[in-house]
């Protein structure tokens, strides 16, 4: 599938966008093509989903411990894919929602 590179290394630990501007994330989606990490769609920002139309990248894969599933924006779908190279999630250290020290008490109230 050419919209899977699986050479690309994550871009860091976190959501790009809400790590620019102190917001917080539920969980984390990785763009299968450029490694982009973004926020899913149940956190406030949704970067992930904006990351893919902004861009036509399409496939993300989950970025959270324990879980290696991909999903396909365009098809609304879960599709398979490939292991990604390193590393496969978070940090073990950070929680969800994280980061830790800028989610909010009601972070619950805030989710999509």
């Amino acid at each position: 599938m050419t919209d899977i590179d699986p050479t690309v290394a994550p871009s860091g630990p976190g959501c790009v966008e809400c790590d620019e501007v102190g917001g917080w994330w539920f969980h984390l989606r990785r763009c299968a093509a450029c490694g982009h990490i973004g926020c899913c769609d149940s956190s406030p920002a949704q970067h992930a989903s904006r990351h893919a139309a902004d861009t036509g990248h399409r496939i993300v894969q989950s970025f959270e411990p324990g879980e290696d599933w991909f999903w396909d924006f365009r098809a609304e779908r879960p599709v398979a894919g490939p292991v990604l190279a390193d590393p496969q999630h978070r940090p073990l250290d950070q929680p969800a929602p994280g980061p830790a020290g800028r989610v909010p008490a009601d972070w619950l109230d805030k989710l999509n």
